[in-house]
């Protein structure tokens, strides 16, 4: 593995749900941000579905509160959402053109994502159907932005997006950040998600959990806590 590049200002970070880039991402974000570099997000949907005592109607406001200040404790102050079907995203031109319009307005020099394999690592846990339809869309969408045959009224082209990498799939990892002065601020970015993670009916503790995982990354990268990333060249 390689460390992460430092050659660029602006990148958007594209997931499906609130919450998806707090598993760690973030951690890398507040790392970025702390260096003066501009991160923004994009998210395909409000999470509506993810809180079953709530109803969407209830639950989609909430969430997108809950990462807003998620996002302000690591540095990012632009959150958007594209509208899109919580638990019912499909990988489609329409989700496409969302993606590539949001770029475009954007300009990005890197993207970043979240894991879209069929499966998450050894454990072979099935990946959220949301994430594997975002993740393929946010690839293609940076071809597309840059094609101004493509979606003409979602936007002037971009061509400035080098390259997208992506967190969650560290048996493929090519690059690292180490996040071992960041690691506190993704912590608290991730309790900030205070009604989902309440929801979930577990005791899960984003502290516990990010030290592990980040911890795991740290020790492939040869320090104490590491995000990880696979590079795809657009």
């Amino acid at each position: 593995m390689e460390p992460f590049p430092e050659d660029w200002e602006r990148a958007t970070v594209i997931v499906a749900h609130p919450d998806d880039a707090e598993y760690g991402m973030a951690s890398a974000v507040a790392y970025f941000t702390a260096r003066g570099k501009e991160v923004s997000y994009v998210l395909a949907t409000h999470g509506e579905a993810g809180i079953d005592a709530l109803a969407p109607a209830e639950c989609g406001p909430l969430r997108e509160e809950e990462q807003r200040r998620s996002a302000a404790v690591v540095g990012v102050t632009h959150v958007e959402y594209l509208g899109h079907a919580d638990g019912a995203l499909e990988y489609n031109l329409a989700l496409r053109r969302d993606i590539a319009g949001a770029l475009r307005r954007l300009r990005p020099d890197i993207v970043l994502g979240l894991n879209f394999d069929l499966t998450w690592g050894d454990a072979g846990g099935v990946n959220h159907a949301d994430h594997r339809a975002v993740g393929v869309a946010a690839l293609d969408a940076c071809r597309d932005a840059a094609n101004r045959w493509l979606f003409p009224e979602a936007g002037e082209p971009w061509k400035g997006t080098r390259a997208v990498f992506i967190a969650g799939g560290e048996a493929t990892a090519t690059h690292f950040v180490d996040v071992t002065s960041t690691i506190d601020s993704g912590i608290l970015s991730l309790a900030e998600h205070r009604a989902y993670i309440e929801g979930l009916g577990t005791d899960f503790d984003p502290a516990q959990f990010l030290r592990q995982i980040t911890g795991y990354g740290g020790m492939a990268a040869g320090c104490e806590y590491a995000v990880l990333f696979r590079r795809y060249g657009v």
